[in-house]
């Protein structure tokens, strides 16, 4: 039975009191918490086989290989990948995305070229596009999205042309909590453009909802591994292989070299590829031991559970004199995340006196300025809730948030 007071035992950090008093932790989507079986695996690997992989023959150095593409195997199968050489490891997916901005970017992306992104992205699903866009002297265009986070896909026709060479959106928005119909999105794209690259952010998606790369149709899903219960320092690229055989490498360094000669250079297949230099090995353990997690919690009671408690906050909330919910109102098209502000009393604000009751949430634009302009606002406040959440949780966060507007008002 999936019962999240339960499941807080396995999340050390739930255990912690400060000034003697428990943490309520809203802010999920920013980073997750890391449950105990993640951290041992980590340990594991630091205290019994510590050393570097793909390069030593002794049996340390073998068994960390094969735990290192053991995690990558685990990765592959949990997002569907037809091999795990399809995944590469990188720092976050904010690296991926600057990977692909990169390699792709600068050998595919010419003058007059489109590049096509969502006002609601977050900053590392936009500002490498519109970065790129300037050094190729390339067109780029952003989609508009209403305070829901819906954007009319009519309009693809309008911002998606047979010259655009890059559609890049998230699964889920981090502000707005929509959950976009991926596949229906990628299909229309292609149709319009059959060599558009479909490059999805799957940060805020991945460990909430399914993630089927094929299923999805995209060309590259990226996404981070702190967000799903892993460690800090490590994400994901999941690129079509062809695409990978197709594109140069990211950075040059050990591991990723085939054969040097002093005229002459060879690469690596994908992914040794793009993993230059010794890499997070203890993190992509700890990824892997984080796929093992949601497994045996279950996405489908993942999901059931966050739709429940977000449904419940939302209720509560709206007895919030002045405040102002974003995104989706029903329960379907949401994730874990609720975005709000409360006429008269600034985010920040909010915060700071939620934090005074040890209660955590994220308040500012969330990076994501260009979407607060677009709504006409500076600033939200968010909570967002994992597997952990209990409506104990939420009832300490609404009462702190009436403590907050009798205070400021």
């Amino acid at each position: 039975m999936f019962d999240p007071k339960i499941i807080r035992n396995d999340f050390p950090l739930l255990k912690r009191y400060i000034h003697g008093r428990p943490i309520v932790y809203l802010d999920s989507a920013a980073t997750s918490l890391k449950p105990e079986c993640v951290l041992q695996r980590m340990d594991s690997y630091y205290r019994e086989y510590s050393a570097n992989i793909h390069r030593g023959i002794y049996h340390l150095s073998e068994e960390a290989t094969t735990r290192y593409e053991e995690a990558r195997e685990r990765v592959g199968n949990f997002i569907h990948a037809n091999s795990s050489k399809e995944v590469i490891f990188v720092r976050n997916a904010t690296e991926g995305i600057n990977m692909i901005a990169t390699s792709f970017g600068n050998e595919y992306i010419y003058e007059g070229d489109g590049i096509t992104t969502l006002i609601s992205e977050h900053h590392a699903n936009f500002v490498p596009w519109q970065q790129l866009a300037k050094r190729k002297n390339a067109r780029f265009y952003v989609l508009p999205v209403n305070k829901k986070g819906e954007f009319d896909q009519t309009l693809l026709s309008k911002y998606i042309t047979q010259s655009t060479k890059v559609f890049a959106f998230a699964a889920i928005s981090n502000v707005l909590g929509i959950i976009h119909d991926v596949s229906s999105i990628v299909h229309r794209v292609k149709k319009i453009s059959p060599q558009c690259l479909v490059i999805v952010d799957a940060a805020q998606a991945i460990g909430h909802i399914p993630v089927d790369v094929h299923a999805w149709g995209a060309d590259v899903v990226v996404f981070s591994g702190h967000k799903m219960f892993g460690p800090t320092g490590i994400g994901v690229v999941w690129a079509r292989y062809a695409l990978l055989e197709r594109m140069s490498p990211y950075q040059y360094g050990g591991d990723m070299i085939r054969e040097v000669r002093v005229d002459h250079i060879s690469f690596a297949d994908p992914p040794q590829k793009f993993e230059a230099g010794t890499p997070a090995i203890a993190e992509a353990i700890g990824l892997g031991a984080a796929v093992d997690y949601i497994n045996a919690l279950g996405l489908s009671s993942i999901r059931l559970h966050e739709q429940q408690i977000i449904a419940y906050a939302m209720e509560q909330m709206k007895n919030i004199d002045g405040i102002h919910l974003y995104g989706p109102e029903t329960i379907e098209s949401r994730g874990a995340v609720l975005a709000f502000s409360i006429d008269g009393v600034h985010p920040h604000d909010i915060a700071q006196i939620l934090s005074d009751d040890n209660i955590c949430i994220r308040a500012g634009h969330h990076c994501a300025m260009p979407l607060h302009t677009h709504l006409g606002i500076s600033a939200t406040a968010r909570i967002s809730c994992s597997v952990f959440t209990t409506e104990e949780d939420i009832d300490q966060c609404v009462a702190s948030l009436n403590k907050a507007v009798s205070l400021l008002r």
